[in-house]
């Protein structure tokens, strides 16, 4: 039998706000344990929690960007468990009214993603195993977290991993959260399960949470959906729980049985006021979402005639693409820049975290000053990997490296290389007035090599045309 995997995700990203959900703590990673913590993360009797507006804000910006609407009014719940890292014993989140909801994301292929809901909570505290002993670390309890909830809408891992992959950006295109996995502030709970290809009916599912590396989602989904099918074709029965993923083992291993809703006791939070938000708040925060990476993607294709892998690679780190405009702006010249920046100054950003920066030794208006001479015909664009090395290498401007005539002949220099050329390759020019327009390629070609690469190729064609029509 041919089974299908149906798979929802539960995606946790950590907002980059200044100060904790509900108190005045500071918010960053790393550091001394519980130094960002006060009675109001740790729970202490009479502590009341205040909360952050900024995490409101943070949230509508999210769900805007996701297609959400938006409830003028929603509410505060407490989630009741006992675990070390929730020393309230319980957790301030969002259940019966949500902050956002009915949203979706489209996939590279048109598929699109429904997202059920998006509420605010707070993170719990961390917990650190020692060889004797467990340690708890309080400085991320109250740091403010949007839950981002989909429909059971994916069939491969490869669809979660893309999804991950454009939520991401959006975040960080909203600027609302840095993303970054291997801290913490993005990570998935995955729900799978399966079923008879063809079936309506949904398969027990299973959790597999705090999956925290794209990677490790896709091959951890493998895991599972072989487990459960090896499960059913034994005639053995999917029992519902929540798993962890060990990246050792390459398997999936039981932490407890999943647990529902009522097994949480909501019910309402006493000590927050509900959240109104007006009609006016949300026009206002929609006013001020920056242009996202698919209406990028869209703009570059469309008004700058990029294809769509150079659109996809300049608008996936968001500051590579603020350069890529700033060189754009200064040029004119979108194609050539595209050229510059994917094919040589890319080179220099080795690692994840160059890239996110987008920092270079030199300024984007040194390199537009190579742009403009190759846009004007000052300069060929043979000469750009060289040039740009060079620049890179000693970090200093074109003109302070190099005298423009180093890469240029005369017309007549230019002249009287096509007629060598011409005189020298009869074949090719008989080819090209019989119609073979594909010779004068070639002809081009013997000219910039008898130049070394010096003649501007454009002025060659047009007097390569002169002579043979």
């Amino acid at each position: 039998m041919e089974y299908e995997r149906i798979i929802g995700l539960e995606t946790h990203v950590e907002l980059s706000t200044n100060t904790k959900i509900f108190c005045g703590c500071p918010i960053g990673f790393g550091g001394e344990p519980n130094t960002r913590c006060c009675p109001v993360c740790t729970g202490q009797p009479g502590a009341l929690p205040v909360l952050n507006r900024a995490v409101v804000e943070y949230g509508i910006k999210a769900g805007l960007a996701l297609h959400c609407s938006i409830h003028h009014h929603s509410s505060m719940d407490r989630k009741n468990y006992v675990y070390p890292d929730l020393p309230k014993s319980y957790q301030i989140s969002q259940y019966e009214v949500p902050l956002c909801y009915d949203g979706y994301l489209t996939l590279g292929d048109g598929t699109k993603i429904r997202i059920n809901r998006i509420h605010i909570e707070e993170d719990a505290g961390k917990l650190i195993h020692t060889e004797n002993a467990v340690l708890i670390d309080y400085n991320r309890g109250g740091v403010p977290l949007i839950e981002i909830v989909t429909e059971p809408d994916f069939r491969s891992a490869e669809q979660v991993r893309e999804y991950l992959e454009r939520l991401r950006l959006i975040m960080k295109y909203l600027d609302v959260s840095d993303c970054k996995m291997q801290e913490g502030s993005l990570r998935c709970d995955v729900n799978v399960s399966v079923r008879p290809k063809g079936s309506e009916a949904f398969g027990v599912r299973t959790e597999i949470k705090n999956v925290n590396s794209f990677s490790f989602i896709e091959r951890a989904i493998d895991s599972e959906y072989k487990r459960q099918i090896a499960l059913l074709e034994r005639g053995e029965k999917i029992v519902q729980q929540t798993l962890r993923y060990d990246e050792e083992k390459r398997a999936v291993e039981p932490m407890r049985s999943k647990e529902d809703a009522d097994d949480y006791r909501f019910f309402p939070e006493p000590d927050i006021p509900q959240i109104v938000v007006s009609q006016q708040e949300i026009d206002a925060i929609k006013a001020s979402l920056p242009e996202l990476p698919a209406e990028k993607r869209t703009r570059y294709g469309k008004v700058w005639g990029l294809s769509d892998y150079e659109s996809e690679q300049l608008t996936k780190y968001p500051n590579i693409a603020k350069c890529f405009e700033q060189m754009v702006e200064e040029t004119k010249e979108p194609k050539l820049c595209a050229n510059v920046m994917l094919t040589h100054l890319f080179r220099f950003l080795h690692t994840e975290e160059e890239k996110e920066r987008a920092e270079f030794p030199l300024s984007v208006q040194e390199f537009s000053v190579v742009v403009k001479h190759i846009s004007r015909s000052a300069l060929s664009n043979q000469f750009l990997k060289q040039i740009v090395d060079t620049m890179m290498e000693q970090r200093k401007p074109f003109d302070a490296l190099f005298d423009l005539k180093e890469f240029q002949v005369d017309e007549g220099e230019t002249e009287r290389a096509v007629m060598i050329v011409l005189e020298q390759n009869e074949k090719m020019v008989a080819d090209f007035k019989n119609g073979k327009e594909k010779a004068i390629g070639g002809l081009i070609g013997q000219v910039m090599r008898a130049t070394k690469g010096r003649a501007d190729a454009k002025t060659v064609e047009k007097l390569i045309r002169e002579q043979l029509t």
